[in-house]
């Protein structure tokens, strides 16, 4: 006999969960004290805040494709884990979270801290139960755990009553862990998708979702560069291909470049693989006309859910993205010479988008972004949250092979320091890097914290211009003149780095830069920089007297 705790805790670990984060609360520490067995298996990481842990866990099951695991108490806890449920549900990453219910005698009393966490995440995450019964902690939780990484990934919601986790039980642990469903294309599908592109005279292939392996991402360049089609990813799915590929012709994301809206405009074929046509990659449902998109789409996803959503497809396909490209891969078409201007066109037009008028001001955020894409390593992670200053990183940082990214897709502030945290767990090798503003850092810069007290050392640069600038743009655009309730009075940030115990500095000038970077890496801790940017420098060659030259309005600072 064991207790539920206990048996949830062995699930973990035959799952190969190797980290959980959290914020301890009393509902759930039945399962805490079962970890502590389990030290030398599992990791137990403890955020500052909910948010920040469920942040953690979000991007970890993005980076690594297995399901990050979140721990939090009830009430309280569970809300403010929601914004890495919503985050995990947009990024198709897999993750589970676990909290800890009032026992069941107290149920629907409306007892302290109590919610219906199946209604309360019934809409946002994947799947959500309470588990009631302790017997069957085994089958639902390995059913958890499969629903997370099949299809379309996502966080599933396991409530266990707090005399759950207490409670004896004879459950027997699975002998093995629970394999997700891979879908795959057969012969004939591969043939009519063929038969559709070779109808092409501009083919394009339009790339998003985030159940791709290197594997994956190595075929989708090997057969985009052999077939001399470009490829447009995603937003904030950069990461998908080799950005120094010649067949990388842009992102479809915010402050999308007129180049890329055009190839997309014009392409006459459009395969399209792990993409939801989601609302910032079609530019607000207008690049693709709905349902009738008006051209070819072959649209390949591991959801059946997602097909046909949005736009009608000419041909749908229920498969891996891995899978698809591995399949497709040795394809050649017979066509591909007529799609070599079409194809030479395509990357030039990416590369001459990318122009930016340096600020005269403070810390020109161009040419840092510049320098550190020159300077670290190609395997670099690259992790932020939301503003801005999020589009120069974006723009200006081409990922290689072996780079990855971690950003959120549905707009979340402050997912930026969590998500290095999770990275520099995964892989403490490998050189993180993490993009804020200063409203986006105070999200959940208490998360420093966490990156001190478990030796961890992302670098944290700070883009300070002292607003809330996305917010601010908008309002000077839509009402201008009328400037309220974006202006930031932040804290000293260098004081409260070191307040933390991560090394901190604060850079006034460009030239500052690349040697303040370089005594980060080099203190061996969590780092903290931050830049002081001209609040004028809004967004890459746009500025806020500009905006307001074009309204004809007085600024009233």
């Amino acid at each position: 006999m064991r207790t539920g705790g206990e048996v949830l805790a062995d699930l973990l670990v035959r799952q190969g969960v190797e980290t959980v984060f959290g914020v301890p609360g009393e509902s759930y520490l039945a399962l805490l004290d079962a970890l502590y067995d389990k030290k030398d298996r599992i990791r137990t990481v403890m955020a500052r805040h909910e948010g920040g842990a469920a942040f953690m866990a979000a991007a970890h099951g993005k980076l690594t494709g297995r399901p990050g695991i979140c721990m939090v108490t009830r009430g309280p806890g569970a809300t403010n884990a929601a914004i890495g449920v919503h985050t995990a549900v947009q990024d198709s990453s897999p993750m589970i979270l676990i909290v800890g219910q009032v026992s069941r005698s107290n149920r629907d009393r409306e007892s302290f801290q109590e919610i219906d966490y199946r209604c309360f995440f019934g809409d946002v995450a994947k799947w959500a139960i309470e588990i009631i019964d302790p017997d069957r902690i085994p089958e639902l939780v390995g059913r958890a755990f499969h629903c997370a990484v099949s299809g379309r990934p996502g966080p599933v919601v396991l409530a266990f009553p707090e005399d759950v986790l207490q409670a004896a039980t004879r459950a027997t642990i699975p002998s093995l862990p629970l394999a997700p469903v891979l879908s795959e294309p057969g012969d004939e599908i591969l043939s009519r998708t063929c038969s559709v592109l070779e109808t092409a005279q501009r083919p394009l292939i339009l790339v998003g979702g985030n159940n791709w392996s290197d594997r994956g991402r190595r075929a989708l360049r090997e057969f985009a560069e052999s077939n001399l089609i470009p490829v447009v990813v995603g937003f904030r799915c950069q990461d998908l291909i080799d950005n120094f590929s010649h067949a990388y012709a842009g992102d479809a994301g915010f402050g999308m470049s007129p180049h890329v809206v055009q190839l997309i405009e014009r392409a006459d074929v459009v395969l399209a693989v792990g993409t939801r046509f989601d609302e910032v990659t079609t530019r607000g449902f207008t690049l693709f006309s709905c349902p009738d998109a008006g051209q070819k789409i072959v649209h390949v996803h591991a959801s059946d859910r997602e097909l046909g959503k949005i736009v009608a497809p000419t041909l749908a396909i229920q498969a891996m993205p891995d899978a698809f490209f591995s399949s497709l891969g040795q394809r050649r078409f017979d066509r591909r010479m007529q799609w070599k201007e079409w194809f030479e066109k395509a990357s030039p037009g990416h590369e001459s988008g990318l122009d930016s008028h340096p600020s005269t001001r403070g810390v020109d955020l161009t040419t840092v972004v510049k320098w550190l894409a020159e300077s670290l390593p190609e395997d670099a992670i690259l992790t932020n949250g939301a503003g801005n200053f999020a589009i120069w990183p974006a723009r200006y940082f081409p990922l290689g092979d072996r780079g990855r990214l971690l950003a959120p897709q549905c707009g979340a502030m402050g997912y930026g320091l969590p998500a290095a945290i999770a990275a520099k767990l995964s892989y403490p090798e490998r050189d993180v890097v993490c993009f804020a503003g200063d409203g986006d850092f105070l999200m959940t810069g208490q998360e420093l914290g966490t990156a001190v007290q478990h030796e961890l050392s992302p670098i944290v640069v700070i883009c300070n211009n002292g607003m809330y600038g996305t917010i601010r743009m908008h309002q000077e655009r839509q009402y201008p003149g009328r400037v309220q309730g974006t202006e930031i009075q932040s804290p000293d940030f260098v004081a409260l780095g070191k307040a933390y115990g991560a090394f901190a500095e604060r850079i006034q000038k460009t030239d500052e830069f690349p040697a303040a970077f370089r005594r980060a890496q080099q203190s061996g801790r969590a780092a903290l920089l931050e830049l002081i940017i001209d609040p004028e420098a809004i967004a890459p060659g746009e500025t806020l007297s500009g905006i307001r030259a074009r309204n004809s309005v007085s600024p009233t600072m």
